[in-house]
């Protein structure tokens, strides 16, 4: 497993325990497939507060501004 992978991992790790385990899937799934673009949107995802980012995942809503960040939550809306 690559140093990147591992960090990644690290980040993922949250206080509930249903986005870890969405997060952990996603990470298993897709994560060495993404663009260097969909890395990023992922990344700026994970600076989300818990309870945003459940929201935006188990919800599906959006902010206008982070249309940009619909493909990557559209995976991991699947790895729900």
């Amino acid at each position: 497993m690559s140093r990147e992978l591992e960090r990644v991992r690290w980040r993922c790790r949250r206080g509930l325990l249903e986005l870890d385990i969405i997060l952990q899937r996603f990470v298993d799934r897709h994560y060495l497939q993404l663009g260097e673009m969909e890395r990023r949107e992922f990344h700026a995802l994970l600076e989300l507060a818990d309870n945003d980012l459940w929201q935006r995942i188990a919800s599906g809503q959006q902010m206008p501004a982070a249309r940009e960040r619909q493909p990557v939550l559209s995976l991991l809306q699947a790895c729900w």
